[in-house]
């Protein structure tokens, strides 16, 4: 059985191949927020992939492994999707019963020149100043949110260097 991903206003795509500044997307519910490829481009991080489509594509994997890890009985995640010099923007995923997921984007202090986008599991430090977006939030099952960021990636692995 697929599921259906329109039920999920959750995106996070290219809108320029051409890599640098205001070349990514993401869209929650009605909010939209351009982001800049700088920070994945400039990852020197072992675990780093060449290109920046699956560097992109890295970052979204280890997405996938915090939802994952949700399933067992819920909690809060945090996942970075915008790397500024001086604040990163990151969606903190909270569930209570390893279900069900509420989504939320918003801001941190931390500073991007700290974490490895390919490795920011182990480099980016619990995000305790999460600022949130009023107008970006919501809610779906997290196998529909697994769902979502699986194809997320997958498109974005296709979008190359």
């Amino acid at each position: 059985m697929r599921l259906m991903l329109t039920d999920v206003a959750l995106h996070f795509d290219r809108v320029s191949t051409r890599g640098d500044h205001k070349d990514l997307r993401l869209r929650i519910g009605s909010h939209h927020h351009k982001c800049d490829s700088y920070y994945l481009a400039i990852d020197e991080s072992p675990t780093a992939p060449g290109g920046l489509g699956a560097r992109l594509a890295r970052l979204l994997e280890q997405w996938t492994a915090q939802i994952a890890s949700l399933k067992d009985g819920g909690g809060t995640v945090y996942l970075p999707y915008d790397f500024s010099d001086q604040c990163t923007a990151w969606l903190q995923v909270s569930s209570a019963d390893g279900q069900t997921a509420e989504i939320q984007a918003g801001w941190s202090a931390i500073e991007a020149w700290g974490i490895e986008p390919s490795n920011y599991l182990s480099t980016a430090p619990e995000v305790a100043d999460f600022d949130p977006i009023a107008s970006a939030q919501v809610g779906c099952s997290l196998t529909e949110l697994a769902a979502r960021i699986d194809a997320n990636r997958a498109t974005l692995a296709a979008t190359g260097p």
